[in-house]
């Protein structure tokens, strides 16, 4: 990530959103060099309980072998796949044998809904996440993750329509909490035109935010143009400045 990018970020979030919680950014690697590695999991795990550390600036690696969640490892590049009888796990499961979420319908919706989705290429690499004031020069991030309350949200989701004409510069497709801050995120950086991704609506991964938080994940490719354009948006507002006392 560019030094400059991330300093004018740190820079431009401290006048406009004050002492609001600081983004955590993830990216790919080979090596994670001095990062912590998460520990082997044998256990089920929820990733964004996990992050609750690297949000309170303890940067942390994991590999497929390190993520506790199948979901984790299908929708951070790891498995191809689904786990068996996942389509009725997500839906209404089978019955004396297994609970269902009840997420989606039918279990032949939720098989439509996987054959439709790519696959990130991480292969044997690591997912790193850490704050962005901890990015340095060689840390290639894809997106930075706000975790953010409703007020810090109308900011961050008005700086994402600024620059259109048409208001839809925020996506919020359903998926689980972690496809929403890095499998959406990573796939939306590839396009010509990143959008935001607004998440956190999966209710099995609600318990692991506060309850008035939400997340919302912008492209680094994104994220460079809202950065350049702060200055000049309604971030300097009387408006903005009502709200920002709340913050």
């Amino acid at each position: 990530m560019k030094i400059e990018l991330r300093d004018q970020f740190l820079r431009k979030w401290k006048t406009y959103f004050g002492d609001a919680e600081l983004p955590v950014v993830f990216y790919y690697t080979d090596d994670p060099g001095t990062i912590p590695r998460a520990g082997l999991s044998h256990d089920w795990s929820c990733i964004v309980c996990e992050l609750n550390l690297v949000r309170k600036g303890k940067p942390r690696a994991w590999n497929a072998k390190s993520l506790g969640c199948g979901g984790a490892r299908r929708y951070f590049g790891y498995e191809k796949g689904m786990r068996p009888n996942f389509e009725y796990f997500l839906s209404h499961g089978i019955p004396d044998e297994m609970e269902g979420e009840r997420y989606i319908k039918t279990p032949e919706m939720v098989k439509e809904i996987m054959a439709g989705m790519d696959c990130i290429p991480a292969a044997d690499k690591y997912i790193v996440f850490k704050r962005i004031d901890q990015v340095v020069q060689s840390d290639e991030a894809i997106a930075a993750i706000f975790f953010a309350t409703p007020d810090v949200l109308s900011g961050l989701y008005t700086l994402a329509n600024f620059d259109r004409t048409d208001g839809l510069g925020v996506i919020a497709p359903f998926g689980s909490g972690c496809s929403s801050i890095v499998y959406h995120p990573y796939f939306q950086n590839e396009t010509e035109d990143p959008k935001a991704v607004l998440g956190m609506f999966d209710v099995s991964a609600r318990p692991c935010v506060p309850r008035n938080t939400l997340s919302f994940s912008v492209p680094i490719k994104r994220l460079e143009t809202i950065v350049g354009y702060m200055d000049e948006s309604f971030l300097i507002t009387p408006s903005w400045e009502t709200v920002k006392k709340r913050l």
